[in-house]
């Protein structure tokens, strides 16, 4: 949920910009705050310093070419969307004091809506398609802060680490993949600071929300498709599973349906729990995935030296490199064995406190992605049917 600044119908916002501005300019300065800036802003703020980025760097937001703008919508799940945001959104802000503007994971500005007149003074800002509005760009803004802070906010005037951002508000919604629950871009609504009103944040909120429901909708419907294409190859097969390509399973044959799997490589051997070891078989747009051989023993070993790494001991062995965050999650795993970790607990071990649990399940999808579904959730834990080996001994993952 988006989380605001005080601002309201009972707040003087005249007011209320001048306390921020002096906060700011004590903040950056060095001198002790008449309040303290609220906690995402002061930490936008303390990265942008730590990072050498001054609010004079922030002058005006670079672009990418036309070309790359049409080259990114096209790529963009969000276009999916687009009809759907523009029928809420955009009939709202033609007749308002805002403009709506679509970016996607790296903070490019793809689309844009709005009156005419709020376009012409977005335009003075850089605030246009094909504009990187990334905070290491810009300073700290509804887009490229949401982006880093994975959560929807909104920034009121001297919030903003750049002056020519002051006379302005700016609100960002992170739209999340419902596949991946990566993030796929920002809805950002903006306008002139002393326009602000409550239920702006609210609009904003609702259109990430729609996006969101929409595309789980397209890809309940490609699911349903890749089942009836699959149904004659699946006659009289069992078990089996076919899976679109991020790993979801559109049918199950034999066994329980797992709902989703670790995406398939392809020619890339696949611990799959109820099938064993599999090698995915290509279908349309997914998979097929059956027995590689039915009494395959799975072994996982995991090096987590200075050069971290997994490798998967059966029918096919194979070896995957590990990020030092993959693991640190897989050494706490095997240090709880038999109960398992929750995303709580992974939040406070990766990030020091317990507000980033989406980011943790962002990582475990990452992390099912690079070794398959060894591991099963919540809480997390590694899966009954693998022996893991960690250095110098053996742990059986039931504890």
């Amino acid at each position: 949920m988006t989380r605001p600044a005080k601002t309201g119908a009972s707040v003087d916002l005249v007011r209320h910009a001048r306390l921020l501005s002096e906060i700011r300019e004590a903040v950056l300065s060095g001198r002790r705050p008449p309040r303290q800036p609220r906690p995402l802003v002061a930490r936008s703020w303390e990265r942008l310093c730590t990072h050498g980025i001054s609010p004079d760097d922030c002058v005006r937001s670079t672009s990418v070419s036309l070309s790359e703008v049409e080259n990114r919508r096209s790529r963009s799940d969000l276009r999916k969307v687009l009809p759907d945001l523009r029928a809420v959104l955009g009939s709202a802000a033609a007749g308002a004091d805002f403009v709506v503007v679509i970016a996607d994971d790296d903070g490019v500005v793809l689309w844009r809506d709005g009156a005419q007149a709020i376009r012409r003074t977005a335009d003075q800002l850089g605030f246009v398609e094909g504009a990187s509005w990334a905070e290491d760009h810009v300073g700290t803004n509804a887009i490229g802060t949401a982006l880093i802070e994975n959560t929807g906010l909104t920034l009121f005037s001297a919030e903003h680490y750049a002056r020519r951002q002051h006379s302005w508000y700016c609100i960002g919604e992170p739209v999340h993949d419902p596949r991946s629950g990566d993030v796929l871009g920002v809805i950002d609504i903006s306008g002139p600071a002393m326009t602000l009103h409550p239920s702006t944040a609210g609009l904003a909120h609702s259109a990430a929300r729609l996006a969101e429901a929409t595309l789980w909708r397209l890809h309940r419907e490609s699911l349903d498709r890749l089942c009836e294409e699959s149904a004659a190859l699946l006659a009289g097969t069992a078990p089996a599973l076919v899976v679109d390509e991020h790993g979801w399973v559109a049918c199950a044959r034999g066994l329980d349906n797992p709902r989703r799997i670790a995406a398939p490589e392809p020619g890339t051997a696949a611990f799959v729990p109820g099938l064993g070891l599999t090698v995915p078989e290509p279908l349309g747009q997914g998979w097929i995935m059956r027995p590689h051989r039915a009494d395959a023993q799975i072994e996982l070993e995991l090096d987590l030296g200075d050069s971290p790494r997994a490798t998967v001991r059966g029918d096919v062995t194979w070896t995957r490199a590990l990020s030092p965050r993959h693991a640190q999650i897989l050494r706490m795993l095997a240090q709880h064995p038999r109960h398992g970790v929750n995303a709580t607990d992974l939040s406070v071990a990766l990030y020091g406190n317990a507000e980033h649990t989406v980011a943790v399940r962002s990582e475990i999808s990452r992390l099912r992605r690079r070794l398959g579904a060894i591991i099963t959730g919540q809480p997390y834990r590694f899966s009954d049917e693998v022996v893991v080996r960690v250095l110098t001994g053996v742990v059986p993952a039931r504890g």
